[in-house]
């Protein structure tokens, strides 16, 4: 059977040194225009949660921070559960990668709870945005040169666009689109990390203009277990993102993923860098 693409970003292999060291290598698949896709990247930080021994429950939250430009080829990434409660447990994550000296160096850095769910009272009081279904949405396949990331995943966008053109005049910084990942994947928690960062940065759309950016740091909060994941199957997402703050360099980002049924999956926030 074909290995999804994917599913070899996310491969990592348990090294015998420590127990929550891993190894794994970037992908040409997912790469941006001068790094991997941060979403993968996020996304292969928590797989190294996933995969510990000793996890506790499933993720509840994830943040990550981008110290530093990931170069192609291999990394490491050491994954430590520095608490565990009974029910909650504390990860610290660091990635690090060879620099020019052949010493390794740290590139990213994050921490992330995981917990054991339990039955409770529950309700969203965020509503569903009212949108038409994904077959009557036109496929976007246009993105910036070099950002092969793009073509690994089917997204529809309903409003908020990249731009058509570069012309300053953007006045609103929201998009609404169905994503998924091209070709399909059953969802689980990494593909649910590395899709709360598939939004182009807010800045282009409400300026018009492609200004050189770079996320210093994300935070994805989960909403969902198991059995709602195996309920989106391979389903899109409702992706809905909006800039909330730009100033002095750096600007804010708010999402949501919902589910085609309107069930909230996962919220997140990202801090962006721009340049003027």
């Amino acid at each position: 059977m074909k290995t999804h693409p994917l599913d070899k970003t996310l491969a990592l292999a348990h090294s015998d040194i420590r127990v929550g060291l891993f190894t794994g290598a970037t992908s040409p698949d997912y790469w941006n225009m001068v790094g991997p896709f941060g979403g993968t990247t996020a996304a292969v930080m928590l797989q190294a949660v996933l995969r510990h021994p000793d996890l506790l429950g499933a993720p509840i939250s994830a943040t990550v921070n981008y110290a530093s430009a990931l170069s192609e080829g291999p990394f490491e990434i050491l994954a430590i559960p520095v608490r565990t409660n009974r029910s909650t447990q504390h990860w610290t994550i660091q990635m690090s990668q060879a620099g020019p000296d052949g010493k390794p160096h740290v590139t990213t850095t994050g921490t992330a709870v995981s917990a054991v769910r339990r039955d409770t009272w529950g309700t969203t009081d965020l509503p569903m945005p009212e949108v038409p279904p994904p077959d009557a949405v036109q496929r976007q396949r246009i993105g910036p040169a070099r950002a092969e990331w793009i073509q690994r995943y089917d997204m529809r966008p309903i409003i908020g666009s990249i731009p058509a053109e570069w012309d300053g005049s953007g006045d609103a910084s929201e998009t609404r689109m169905w994503l998924r990942d091209d070709e399909p994947r059953p969802l689980d928690f990494a593909a649910l990390m590395a899709m709360s960062d598939c939004f182009f940065p807010r800045v282009w759309l409400r300026r018009a203009n492609p200004v050189p950016i770079g996320t210093v740091s994300i935070t994805t909060y989960f909403h969902v277990d198991a059995a709602m994941l195996a309920e989106v199957g391979t389903g899109h997402l409702l992706g809905v993102a909006k800039g909330q703050q730009f100033r002095n360099g750096y600007f804010d980002q708010a999402a949501q993923l919902w589910s085609e049924a309107g069930a909230l999956l996962a919220t997140s926030n990202q801090i962006v860098y721009f340049k003027e």
